[in-house]
């Protein structure tokens, strides 16, 4: 298979049986174009291609061309052919993208175009004298010879075949069959001319066949080829050695670019400091650039959006991002998968364009200059042969390249205008080439690239939902370099839990090369990463503050060279007054004034320029500041300002200004950093000043959140005093059990070294059991499991509210051994069990007790009909399912099963499988398709009592309810359909009921 997404120019051609047997090419996966009079009359054929057959049906045809298209109901490419697609982090299944349309050219030049190519089925290359073969001739188009009759000619090289004496043509069979010069198609085959001896082929030019209203008409409506009708492009010449040299190229890309790194971490190995980016790649959050007013160009397209959908329809794009947000990714994402053809549908558009992929920083690093049309396909240094002379040129002559300039931001200032004409000149030699140019907020003024068509697009923080996505993702890729499956996935969860505990970690995650070290560091420490935060922010700093640049091998960009010291001196400046006013924001003008003064103490930095060249410099390469609005500047993480704020009144000697501030819950995390800083003698007087504000505040509440910051804060210390310790770990039991979800998320941040101090639970009420089942399944883990067995024991006739808080959190415990530990002593009668995790599917045999299941994720059905197996479940809720097509799965509980609920299952494509489900009273459908199929499966279920539809995709956006009129005692609930979208309302009377 080629890498240029789906078959080669041979695989295209197909064999079409109509009234007469002809040849047809496939512009898509299920389009096939043909002669018109190959199909005659009929309003359908049969279209062969190797190992599958199907009956086609003619959509167009127009005899004056004598042009027909034919769909498919199934793709006809051979399976070796179909490529595996690129699926981003959260896009379903189902919207996979079929493989990119084929090229179409029309010739532009009045010479004869050799080295052209027929690929068909003639009757003549007969395998047995009976069996199809396919063949293929050689020769030129010659585009004056049938310019009057608008007919392309097609002359062969050399005689294909003798004449026969019967008058019967050997090239029978050939109508209809592709002509490409290249890749690229040219027409269908229509005659051949008897008066030419067999040497010239009569063909209808593509050219013609798509400025047909009803072809382009027909085209679009099958829905086939997301992308639209390929752009016609132009065609002078064969070149018969730019394909095959375009399949290298995607492989040395592949190579290239199939992996990501993350930068600056010298504690890591080479290993763990890189992924495979298929596993890894995020799909990440952006929005149209404000303009300098701070208003969106429109406000309906201010919604933040998945990037590769903003990308689709906008084809050139100025993409502004902080540090470490993850330009650079996307540009090797983009490159490797158009390439290969496998975007999916919201960027089938640009599969199988020629990426040329520009890293600026690399240019500079060789003391190169802007490169050519000619040295595009260089830059990259891919391992792979010079291209064919001119093959750059004509790729961009075309429209098929997508230039993706990296780090316009990593050209020194003064180069930036040279970069510029650069770009513009290249673009207005070549105006169809779509572009991405990458670059940092405050690099480049607004509106930089307005006069090149360029729009602007911002990248987003990280969601939490990201940030969870991104984790899962980072560990697949590190279990793909490393045997210790089971140990990544425990180290996983750690992970995903201390993210859910602490707010702090996750702002401090809000990009992928935050998270991605944040990942490593935790993995590199075996878990260990809440007691060695500061070493994290360290890390990260160094990363940063220089580091990073030095190994992207950018060199004074800004025309100042700062060590991570310095840096991190200035910007303390800045933070420690932020903290002090309460703000998280600063004007230019102010921050000019705090380095002013710095400055004065830092003479070797002063020499390099002023305070103003010096904060354009920590705003563009340090990575810790962005712009807010015009003007208007932040820290990109309130983490790392409380971080240096905390270094500079620990270096500053203003500890006791900090303590001064502890009952106040915004000094809580800038108190914690300043542990990381303080000395072996200051850590002392630290957390001995936070147990006494603890003693001195009457709330409850805020003495348990000081209480537990002491108790963080010696949990980092390196050394100190027992008596310290034993201070810290009085106070903490005196405010257990925590009363209120406020006192348990401040002693949950402690993690299992809570939970020894935890009071016996033969001692508490029905609430404070509660409570500390909630705490204890917070923490999560192994070394939480006696703790909640003791509960399930001690709580054993007490109501269902302990049980929900001991179920609740099943996710966060070893799966099995909490299931046998702990759900087994439990009464689930009342109970919902949610699942979330393959592991707990599989060990659900051994919660004999379960009867309400909740279903969350990606189960295969496989999974599925394993897990439920054996199961007594009387209600069950599939939910956020993008992988069943059905609920056959659902087999092994239907003998009990009362009550089903599915919802957004993206996959879904019917309700095969309900009727096995014949004890079902109550279905509750959520955005799900119901067409009048579906419910004649709904009307066979015997007990059904309740129909609830909430937001039902619509067929034809009707609903026809007509189906269930058979079913006197069923009730209809709907949310989300008007009355005026339902048929047969009228005979179900007041049994259907409309929800608001």
């Amino acid at each position: 298979m080629s890498p240029l997404a789906g078959p080669t120019v041979g695989g295209r051609t197909v064999v079409v049986h109509g009234r007469q047997q002809g040849s047809g090419v496939l512009l898509t996966p299920r389009t096939v174009l043909t002669c018109a009079h190959v199909i005659g009359p009929g309003r359908s054929a049969r279209v062969t291609n190797p190992g599958r057959t199907q009956l086609c049906q003619v959509v167009w045809s127009d005899d004056e061309l004598d042009a027909a298209l034919l769909v498919a109901p199934e793709s006809l490419y051979p399976a070796a052919d179909r490529p595996a697609h690129g699926k981003p982090p959260g896009t379903p299944r189902k919207a996979l993208a079929a493989v990119r349309p084929v090229r179409m050219s029309a010739v532009a030049t009045d010479r004869p175009v050799p080295e052209c190519v027929i690929a068909g089925f003639p009757e003549i290359q007969r395998y047995d004298g009976r069996r199809i073969e396919a063949d293929q001739y050689r020769g030129a188009v010659l585009p004056l010879a049938g310019l009057i009759r608008r007919t392309m000619v097609f002359e062969f090289d050399r005689p294909p075949a003798a004449e026969r004496d019967d008058g019967s043509t050997a090239l029978a069979g050939l109508s209809g069959a592709p002509v490409y010069a290249g890749e690229s198609l040219l027409g269908i085959v229509s005659r051949i001319p008897r008066s030419r001896h067999l040497l010239r082929a009569e063909c209808v030019p593509i050219s013609l066949i798509v400025s047909d209203p009803g072809f382009r008409a027909w085209f679009d409506r099958v829905g086939d080829a997301p992308g639209g009708l390929p752009r016609l492009e132009s065609v002078t010449h064969a070149h018969p050695d730019d394909p095959r040299y375009e399949e290298e190229y995607a492989r040395a890309l592949s190579a290239e670019y199939r992996r990501t790194k993350v930068f600056g971490l010298d504690e890591l190995s080479r290993r763990d400091a890189e992924w495979d980016l298929d596993t890894a790649y995020l799909s990440l959050e952006a929005a149209p650039r404000p303009d300098r007013e701070g208003h969106a160009p429109d406000p309906a397209e201010s919604v933040p959006q998945r990037v590769e959908t903003l990308l689709a329809d906008r084809p050139r794009v100025l993409l502004r991002g902080d540090a470490g947000t993850g330009k650079t990714t996307l540009i090797w994402w983009l490159a490797a998968h158009a390439a290969a053809g496998t975007l999916d549908a919201r960027l089938a558009g640009l599969n199988g364009l020629v990426p040329y992929v520009v890293p600026l920083r690399t240019l500079r690093a060789q003391g190169a200059g802007f490169p050519s049309p000619a040295r595009l396909p260089g830059v990259s240094r891919l391992v792979i042969d010079d291209p064919p002379d001119g093959w750059a040129g004509r790729v961009l002559e075309s429209g098929r390249a997508l230039l993706l300039v990296d780090g316009l931001d990593e050209v020194p200032h003064d180069d930036r205008e040279e970069a510029h004409r650069w770009l513009s000149a290249l673009l207005r030699r070549y105006p169809r080439t779509r572009a991405l140019v990458t670059v940092r907020p405050l690099a480049v003024a607004p509106d930089w690239l307005e006069a090149e068509g360029f729009e602007e697009l911002n990248l987003l923080p990280m969601r939490d939902a990201d940030i969870a996505a991104f984790t899962a993702a980072w560990h697949a890729a590190a279990r793909l370099d490393d045997d210790g499956h089971e140990a990544l996935r425990e180290l996983e969860r750690d992970l995903t839990e201390q993210f859910a505990l602490s707010p702090a970690l996750r702002e401090l995650a809000r990009t992928p090369l935050l998270c991605a070290v944040i990942c490593a560091l935790h993995r590199l420490r075996e878990g260990f990463l809440p007691q060695t935060r500061w070493e994290l922010y360290r890390s990260a700093l160094q990363m940063l503050l220089g580091r990073r640049d030095q190994r992207r091998k950018v060199d004074r960009p800004e025309g100042v060279r700062l060590t991570v010291e310095e840096h991190q001196q200035l910007l303390q400046r800045i933070a420690v007054w932020l903290v002090r006013g309460g703000q998280s924001e600063f004007s230019e003008e102010s921050a000019i004034r705090r380095l002013d003064r710095a400055l004065t103490g830092m003479p070797q930095v002063g020499a390099q320029g002023d305070a103003r060249r010096i904060l354009t410099h920590l705003l563009n390469r340090s990575g810790l500041l962005q712009e807010r609005t015009d003007g208007v500047y932040q820290f990109t993480h309130r983490t790392f300002q409380d971080f240096l704020a905390a270094k500079e009144f620990i270096e500053g000697d203003h500890l006791h200004e900090l303590l001064r501030h502890a009952p106040e819950p915004q000094w809580h995390d800038v108190l914690l950093l300043a542990a990381g800083h303080c000395s072996r003698r200051e850590l002392p007087v630290l957390i001995n000043g936070l147990l006494a504000a603890g003693r001195a505040v009457r709330k409850g509440g805020r003495r348990t959140a000081l209480y537990a910051l002491a108790a963080l804060c010696a949990q980092h210390a390196a050394w100190l005093d027992a008596s310290v310790h034993h201070k810290v770990r009085t106070a903490v039991a005196e405010v257990l059990p925590p009363r209120t979800t406020e006192e348990r998320q401040s002693l949950a941040q402690l993690g299992p070294s809570v939970l020894p101090l935890l009071p016996e639970a033969s001692g508490l009420g029905r609430a404070e059991l509660e409570q500390v089942a909630e705490l204890v399944g917070t923490i999560g883990g192994a070394a939480a499991v006696p703790y909640a067995r003791r509960l399930a024991l001690a709580g054993a006739d007490s109501a269902g509210g302990l049980s929900s808080a001991l179920t609740r959190d099943w996710a966060n415990y070893p799966p099995a051994e909490y299931a046998e530990e702990v759900l087994a002593l439990l009464d689930l009668s009342r109970t919902v069990l949610v699942i979330t995790a393959r592991e707990q599917l599989s060990r659900l045999r051994l919660v004999p007790h379960a009867r309400s299941v909740a279903l969350v994720g990606d189960f295969t059905a496989r999974e599925l009909r394993s897990g439920l197996e054996g199961s007594q479940l009387r209600t069950l809720a599939l939910v956020s399912n993008d992988t069943v097509t059905d609920l056959t799965a659902l087999a092994p509980c239907a003998e009990g099963l009362r009550e089903l609920g599915v919802g957004h299952c993206g996959g879904l494509e019917g309700l095969a499988g309900l009727t096995d489900l014949q004890a079902l009273e109550d279905l509750t459908l959520t955005d799900v398709l119901v067409s009048p199929a579906e419910l004649e499966l709904i009307a066979g279920l015997p007990r059904l009592r309740l129909l609830t539809l909430v937001q039902p995709r619509l067929p034809a956006d009707r609903l026809v309810l007509t189906p269930l009129h058979s079913r006197p005692h069923l009730v209809i609930e709907l949310t989300g359909v008007a009355k005026g979208q339902v048929t047969g309302r009228t005979k179900l009377g007041n049994r259907l009921v409309f929800a608001p």
